[in-house]
């Protein structure tokens, strides 16, 4: 039957030309999406379709959608894409998601695999899409010894290699007693919380295979409302939707979305992954209808558990323009840079979270990023005398997230909670939440709950440091934050404001030393006895360097096809480091305002 079911619904597809894989955008195709995604479904629940530019749904085929959870994110966040990594849509307080539509731009992916259920063979292009709400105090939780019992909804389009499948799941997270009738029971590892799950009754939409490699052409919508909700996936210019239960009452709590491509479910052991082919790519557009048009806050988290095999960046997410929506691109790089991400890097060059570039060379222990009264990041920089007098580079780095304090202390010294400790393959998660992990490449990354991170990464006898934040916008103090992130603007400790660029003399007596920490409050008094203070009597530039030195490090820079926008300090750092410090700057986007 299902066969049958799947080839009936092929045809009507193929009669109304929605399945042409790759076809060129229709003029108008947005609008009508956005059009469809909030016009109201029969009155009848059921499966219903429709072709560009009608809005009047018919009838569409059901069939049973895969019988697996798609369980939320429990344990470590990965550095790959889901299981809590992932950046997500949140609209501005007190309000609600109405309507969330997610699309696919740029899209650069040949194919990929992954199993059914976390469990047997890697199946080509056996994936899900999914639009997820947040975690949310629920009335369908009434039933829960467990005040902290949440709902949760899932829109779903689950593809299994064979045939597509649009519809709902709904949870009740931490329901610690017995489900519910119609309700399925789910324990990770098969004890602890008890959590419940359904799918949504009468079935799923029926939707023809679509290979991972007509993502371009996909695109996915969950609405809510009092009474009702639903899921519609679009193929080009045909529409297919699934009426729901209304579960859990998504309409009186969803205020952040997630959008992505996930593996196929999963099991008591976690969520599946999705693995793209070697250099697939593409960004992810999710935009929010909420009855307003400011744009909504980026949120570094994410809520299923399943996860893909790719990453973010390697820049943060974009500007939405006109309409409110989060604009992000994904890869198969290793950048974890969050919401927003600052660095500091080579000897010193720092780039703030808001965009601007500057050079410090000031040496001491220094407040890079302050963001509230949770997380803070700090770094040692030491003198490159006697060779170099005038440049610094790091030489450790500290963070505090919460109750946990973590330094990577004279390149490969990891100290947590003032303990040294060996990292190998596993990640280690601290009772804060905090989880440290060692990348194949060497590189530290802490990351919390909230979604902030920092990546530390060892160059023999420096580091380079990426900052990455949970939440943007967001207020930033210290070297990486320009005040009300206007990158024309630095800030000292005691708020005094610069415009960039800053004399020599404000940039390292007044602005600079403002931002020394004190031994009280240093998180590095674990890698060793503070070092010497000093600021550099000049200023360094690539411009200062030996012509002949200046020149073969340029040269180097320039074969490596660097940006424009740091080619000055590529040279410098090639001149000063050796010429694999030109690596960092490989694909690096240029800076908004050089300040220098």
């Amino acid at each position: 039957m299902r066969k049958v079911l799947g080839t009936l619904c092929a045809l009507i597809v193929v009669l109304a030309g929605a399945t042409a894989a790759h076809a060129a955008p229709t003029p108008g195709i947005g609008d009508w999406q956005n059009s469809v995604s909030k016009v109201a479904r029969p009155a009848s629940k059921g499966c219903f379709t429709t072709e560009y530019p009608s809005t009047n749904w018919r009838p569409a085929a059901c069939a049973a959608p895969p019988a697996i959870p798609m369980p939320p994110k429990a344990g470590a966040r990965p550095l790959v894409i889901g299981n809590g990594t992932d950046l997500s849509a949140r609209v501005p307080a007190g309000n609600f998601i109405q309507t969330s539509i997610g699309t696919f731009e740029d899209v650069n992916v040949t194919g990929g695999r992954g199993p059914i259920g976390n469990a047997g063979a890697l199946i080509e292009d056996a994936y899900t899409l999914q639009m997820n709400t947040n975690f949310f105090a629920s009335t369908a939780c009434a039933g829960s010894p467990n005040p902290g019992c949440r709902g949760w909804e899932q829109f779903v389009h689950a593809n299994d290699g064979s045939n597509g499948f649009v519809f709902i799941q709904y949870w009740l997270l931490n329901f610690n007693t017995t489900c519910p009738g119609g309700w399925n029971q789910f324990q990770f590892g098969g004890v602890g919380d008890i959590y419940c799950f359904r799918n949504n009754s009468g079935g799923a939409t029926l939707v023809p295979n679509q290979p991972i490699d007509n993502l371009a052409n996909l695109s996915l919508a969950g609405q809510v409302s009092a009474t009702a909700d639903s899921a519609t996936l679009f193929v080009g210019t045909t529409a297919f939707t699934r009426t729901g239960d209304n579960s859990v009452n998504a309409a009186a709590g969803w205020d952040t979305s997630e959008f992505n491509v996930f593996g196929l479910g999963g099991n008591e052991d976690g969520g599946g992954m999705f693995s793209f082919d070697p250099g697939n790519s593409m960004t992810v557009r999710n935009r929010v209808l909420y009855g307003g048009r400011d744009k909504p806050t980026c949120v570094a988290t994410g809520f299923t558990g399943e996860t893909n095999n790719l990453n973010f960046g390697p820049d943060a997410p974009a500007e939405s323009g006109a309409g409110p929506a989060l604009i992000f691109k994904q890869h198969d790089g290793a950048n974890v840079p969050g919401c927003a991400a600052g660095v500091t890097i080579g000897d010193v060059h720092a780039h703030t979270l808001a965009g601007l570039y500057y050079d410090f060379q000031g040496v001491g222990d220094y407040t890079l990023a302050e963001v509230g009264t949770g997380f803070e990041v700090q770094a040692r920089h030491i003198s490159g005398a006697p060779t170099w007098p005038n440049a610094s580079v790091n030489q450790a780095i500290g963070t505090r997230m919460g109750k946990s304090e973590v330094a990577v202390c004279g390149g490969r010294s990891l100290i947590v909670d003032g303990e040294k400790v060996e990292l190998k393959d596993e990640p280690l998660v601290l009772k804060s939440g905090v989880n440290v992990t060692l990348t194949s490449g060497g590189a530290y990354v802490v990351t919390d709950e909230s979604g902030n991170s920092v990546v530390v990464t060892p160059r023999g006898a420096y580091l380079d440091v990426e900052v990455g934040l949970g939440t943007w916008p967001a207020k930033v103090r210290g070297l990486l934050g320009n005040p009300d992130n206007n990158i024309k603007l630095l800030e000292a400790r005691d708020g005094t404001i610069f415009q960039v660029p800053l004399s020599f003399g404000d940039l390292y007596h007044k602005f600079g030393d403002s931002w020394r920490v004190k031994p009280s409050e240093s998180l590095l008094s674990v890698c060793g006895e503070k070092t010497e203070e000093s600021n550099p009597d000049k200023p360094f530039f690539a411009r200062d360097l030996d012509p002949k030195i200046r020149d073969r490090a340029l040269s180097i820079c320039r074969q490596k096809e660097i940006a424009a926008g740091w080619l000055e300090a590529c040279t410098l750092d090639v001149a000063v480091l050796g010429k694999e410090a030109a690596g960092v700057y490989v694909g690096k986007k240029p800076p908004l305002l050089d300040g220098n």
